[in-house]
C-alpha cells in the first residue's frame, strides 16, 4: 500500500475530466445548435460548409441584383409605355393634318401641339432615372451580376428614346434677328461679296446698301451715302431680310442634326444652354456648328448667333398635307423603334424572373446541404449529453472513493 500517489485518484480524475470536457462540448452544441462550432469540432466538415456558406449568401443577393434589375427595367417600361402614347397622339395629330380640309392656321395649332409632345418626348428620356442613373438617353448600358461567382453577368442596354433618336424631332429652325432699321418697308436679299463684305439687294435685284462688320461685330449695312441703315448681330447669306415699321428682321436657318426637342438659349459664350441651365454644345464660329461635349456636330447654322438668342427644336413637320403623310410613316417607325425596345425590356424581365427563381432554388438546395454538415442533431447530442452527465456524476462519485481508499493504511500505524 502506497501513500504518495494515489493512482486510483489519478485515473479517476483523468476520467472525469474527459467527462466533464465532454459534457460541456454537449452543451456547447445544444445551446448553438451547431454541430461544428469551432474547426476542431470537424476541420474538413468546417472548411466545406464555410465555401457553401459563401455561396448561399453570394445566392441570395444575386437574386436580390436580379430583382433591383426588375425594377430598374419596369422603371424604363413604364416610361416607354407614356412615350408610346405620346406617339399614338403625334400619329393621330399627323392623320388630321395630312387632310386638305385644314386650313394653314389649322395646321399650325396642330403643329404647335407636336412640338410640344416632342418636347416632352424629349423630356422623359432625358430625366427617366433609377438610382440617379438615366436609362433612355441611350447612355445606359449595365451589367447586372446574377450569380454567386465571378463573372456570372447579364448585360442589358436601353436605346436612346428622345424625339431626335426616334426620328420625330424636327430637322430644320429658323432663329430670327431684329434690328432697328432706317430704310423703306420691303423684302431684302443679303449676298456675299467676299469674305467680309455683303450686299442688300432689293425685289429687282438692284443693291440698295453694303455691310461690313463695324466694331461692335454687328455687320452694319450703310446706303450709297455712308448712312447707316440697320445693321445684324447675325449676317444670312442667301436669305431675305424684311423691313417692317422700322424694323429688321432676318432668319437664320438651323439643321438639326442632333439636338433633342426642346428649348435652347445662347449664353455670352455662345454656348447652348438647355432649360436646367446645363451646357449641351459650344459654338465653332469657323464652321458655323455646335458640337456637344463628345465632339459631335448637333448643330448647323447659315449664320451667327448672339447672347440670349432662343432656339426652339420641335416636332416633326405636318404643316402641309404632303409633310403630315411624310410624317405618318416617320411616326409609325418610331412607334415600331418603341415597341422592339419594350419587347426586349419584357424579354430581359422574364428572362430574370427565371433567374430569380433558380437561384431560390439552388439557395434552398445548398443550404440543406450545409445544414447536415453544421447543425447538429439536438436529439442525437441530447443521447450523447445524458451519457457524459451519468459519466461525469459516476466519475465524480468513484473519484470520491478512491480518495479514501489511502486512509487503510492507517491500521497498519495503530
Amino acid at each position: 500500500m502506497i501513500i504518495n500517489h494515489n493512482i486510483s485518484a489519478l485515473n479517476t480524475y483523468r476520467q472525469l475530466s474527459l467527462n466533464n470536457s465532454n459534457a460541456a462540448k454537449s452543451i456547447e452544441k445544444l445551446s448553438s445548435g451547431y454541430r461544428i462550432n469551432r474547426a476542431g469540432d470537424d476541420a474538413a466538415g468546417l472548411a466545406i460548409s464555410e465555401k457553401m456558406r459563401a455561396q448561399i449568401r453570394g445566392l441570395n443577393m444575386a437574386s436580390k441584383n436580379a430583382q433591383d434589375g426588375i425594377s430598374l427595367i419596369q422603371t424604363a417600361e413604364s416610361a416607354l409605355n407614356e412615350t408610346h402614347e405620346i406617339l399614338q397622339r403625334m400619329r393621330e395629330l399627323a392623320v388630321q393634318a395630312a387632310n386638305d380640309t385644314n386650313t394653314d392656321y389649322d395646321r399650325e395649332a396642330l403643329q404647335k401641339e407636336v412640338d410640344q409632345l416632342a418636347q416632352e418626348l424629349s423630356r422623359i428620356g432625358a430625366t427617366t432615372e433609377f438610382n440617379t442613373k438615366k436609362i433612355l438617353d441611350g447612355t445606359f448600358t449595365g451589367r447586372l451580376h446574377i450569380g454567386a461567382n465571378a463573372d456570372q453577368n447579364l448585360d442589358i442596354s436601353i436605346g436612346d428614346m428622345r424625339a431626335f433618336s426616334l426620328g420625330v424631332g424636327v430637322l430644320k429652325e429658323t432663329v430670327s434677328v431684329d434690328s432697328d432699321a432706317t430704310i423703306k418697308d420691303g423684302t431684302y436679299r443679303i449676298e456675299s461679296d467676299s469674305d467680309d463684305s455683303y450686299l442688300l439687294l432689293n425685289s429687282e435685284g438692284e443693291t440698295v446698301a453694303t455691310g461690313t462688320a463695324n466694331a461692335d461685330g454687328k455687320i452694319e449695312f450703310k446706303d450709297a451715302d455712308d448712312q447707316s441703315l440697320f445693321s445684324l448681330s447675325a449676317p444670312v447669306v442667301n436669305s431675305n431680310v424684311v423691313i417692317e415699321k422700322g424694323k429688321a428682321t432676318a432668319q437664320i436657318n438651323v439643321t438639326n442634326i442632333g439636338l433633342q426637342a426642346g428649348k435652347y438659349t445662347v449664353d455670352d459664350a455662345l454656348n447652348l444652354i438647355d432649360s436646367n441651365g446645363n451646357k449641351v454644345a459650344t459654338y465653332d464660329d469657323t464652321d458655323k456648328i455646335y458640337k456637344d461635349k463628345d465632339g459631335n456636330i448637333v448643330l448647323a447654322i447659315d449664320g451667327g448667333l448672339t447672347a440670349n438668342t432662343e432656339i426652339n427644336i420641335g416636332g416633326i413637320d405636318i404643316s402641309s398635307q404632303t409633310a403630315a403623310n411624310d410624317a405618318i410613316t416617320a411616326i409609325n417607325n418610331a412607334i415600331n423603334k418603341v415597341s422592339t425596345e419594350r419587347a426586349k425590356l419584357g424579354a430581359y424581365q422574364n428572362r430574370l424572373e427565371h433567374t430569380i427563381n433558380n437561384l431560390g432554388a439552388s439557395a434552398e438546395n445548398l443550404t440543406a446541404a450545409e445544414s447536415r454538415i453544421r447543425d447538429v442533431d439536438m436529439a442525437k447530442e441530447m443521447m450523447e449529453y445524458t451519457k457524459n452527465s451519468i459519466l461525469q456524476q459516476a466519475a465524480q462519485a468513484m473519484l470520491a472513493h478512491a480518495n479514501q481508499m489511502p486512509q487503510g493504511v492507517l491500521q497498519l500505524l495503530r
